[in-house]
């Protein structure tokens, strides 16, 4: 008779072969009930509702959204194949949200199908998928699909969005807008539809963003075919999208908007840069001198479980995985060790600083080397595959408990240069410190390490501007990850800046 070990094996074996290209959702038919059951009371498996589960571990503790956020949009297009099929696509709303990288985990998706019921299914941890009933179906022309989701073009959501839309997500809009190429997409839409309202909000919008030959175009046209055309300006704010840029990815366009929106109420709370220190070697010393608190509160925010005797072993070499066993095996140790020789390079990195190196020129190289300082000792010991330090991240990524979902990781190779570019013309070191810290979480373009990363950017930047070496507490740990949520769902950079702040003069002080 085989063994609870041996069952829990083969119903393991059944599950590898549904998770097969990376799904995580599947319908209870799909895995027979004996081993659907032992998965979940092992923790494999979650329910979502009923025939319907996701992929879990039984590491997640109870109340943990993890799983299901990673698995939120694979179930909405799972879910809307198996009930509508080919007919149904999300609403313009939503496509231009995704069309412009905004990767929250909504509360509610609303699906059009002319199969809908106008009818809200409730799911996990709040979220829901309303399907609202629309008889007409898109031509194919006004469709995309993306990761299996239906969505519209960004040209078909233009013309459909209300004007809400406009100052409720004015970055996604800008971005949206700024991928029109050419004004026959769009009046296409306008014109089958005879428009004409949505027209004048349509020209107002291109014209807000410096794209007036697209709106003269576009009034002209509809002019021309009888449509009374009354221009109007749906933008609540000025626009913070650069038309120079119109041909940037998405994501690029994205970083550029928070960054210049956000600049000067980071300049507002901050103390005056000092300036370079005339003494750069006593500045370093002073670095020195953190190290061992500033390890400590870096490698505990992540959850290691880290001493001050632990570190100071790393601070004077008695660390030797050769001969002591343990040393290979402590993941808290090898942390600490990867700690330990990044800090030595983010070091080197801010004497170069102090010496008058463009600080933003600098990490677009030196941050590469921080990261493979960090997971070396993983390496060496045996712990993580060499492959670990090739680079930035080829898969998704999930943040704890996080309505944040960091972006695809085919957008990060055009997100981390358009950061490093905003840094390098950015003038104030506060504005550089705070977004660049925040802005390498949003992304995240690692597979581990973020977090460290972006403590080391923050500080290599504050340093340009002469502000000391500043250190978030574990004790703020969870004012900290509320604030970089508040960042990145709602777009306010204020709580985090202030805890910066706050951090910063204790250290001035």
């Amino acid at each position: 008779m085989a063994t609870p070990n041996e069952k829990l094996a083969d119903a393991l074996d059944a599950l590898r072969q549904l998770q097969a290209g990376g799904r995580r959702v599947f319908q209870s038919e799909e895995i027979s009930r004996i081993h659907r059951e032992r998965l979940i009371k092992n923790g494999f498996l979650q329910g979502v509702m009923n025939g319907w589960l996701i992929s879990s571990s039984p590491e997640v503790r109870e109340g943990d959204s993890t799983p299901w956020y990673a698995s939120f949009w694979e179930f909405c297009a799972r879910y809307c194949n198996q009930r509508f099929k080919d007919e149904w696509h999300l609403s313009p709303d939503q496509s231009l949200l995704l069309y412009a990288e905004n990767s929250v985990i909504p509360s509610q998706v609303i699906v059009y199908s002319a199969k809908g019921m106008n009818n809200q299914v409730s799911l996990l941890f709040g979220t829901s998928i309303y399907d609202l009933k629309q008889p007409k179906t898109p031509i194919a022309a006004d469709m995309v699909a993306r990761d299996g989701l239906r969505l519209f073009t960004p040209a078909a959501a233009l013309a459909s969005v209300a004007e809400g839309f406009y100052s409720r997500y004015s970055v996604e809009a800008q971005i949206a807008l700024n991928s029109i190429k050419d004004p026959s997409d769009i009046l296409r839409c306008l014109l089958e539809e005879g428009r004409s309202y949505v027209s004048g909000r349509v020209v107002g919008a291109f014209r807000h963003i410096g794209r007036g030959d697209i709106a003269d175009e576009i009034a002209a046209t509809m002019k021309a075919a009888g449509y009374d055309v009354r221009e109007s300006n749906p933008f609540t704010t000025p626009p913070i999208v650069s038309s120079k840029r119109a041909a940037n990815a998405p994501i690029v366009l994205r970083i550029e908007g928070f960054w210049h929106s956000t600049r000067e109420a980071i300049i507002d709370a901050f103390p005056i840069a000092p300036g370079l220190p005339g003494n750069g070697d006593a500045y370093l010393r002073s670095v020195d001198g953190i190290y061992k608190s500033d390890a400590y509160h870096s490698l505990s925010i992540e959850g290691y479980r880290v001493t001050p005797a632990l570190i100071e072993r790393m601070r004077t070499g008695d660390w030797n995985p050769d001969s002591h066993e343990e040393d290979r095996k402590s993941r808290d140790a090898l942390a600490a060790r990867g700690y330990w020789q990044a800090f030595q390079r983010v070091k080197q990195s801010v004497g170069a600083i102090l010496e008058g190196t463009p600080p933003g020129s600098l990490i677009r190289v030196a941050h590469r080397d921080w990261y493979r300082e960090l997971f070396q000792p993983c390496v060496a010991a045996g712990l993580i595959e060499a492959s670990a330090l090739a680079g930035y991240r080829n898969d998704a990524v999930y943040l704890r408990t996080s309505r944040y979902v960091p972006p695809r990781w085919e957008a990060v190779r055009d997100a981390m240069p358009g950061i490093f570019n905003l840094m390098e013309e950015e003038t104030e070191a506060s504005v550089r410190a705070v977004l660049g810290h925040w802005l390498f979480g949003y992304v995240h373009p690692y597979p581990d390490g973020n977090g460290r990363m972006a403590r080391f950017v923050m500080n290599a930047m504050l340093a340009s501007g002469g502000y000391p070496w500043t250190i978030i507490r574990i004790e703020d740990r969870t004012r900290y990850l509320e604030a970089l949520d508040r960042a990145s769902i709602d777009g306010n950079i204020v709580p985090f800046t202030q805890l910066i702040v706050e951090r910063l003069q204790s250290g001035l002080e």
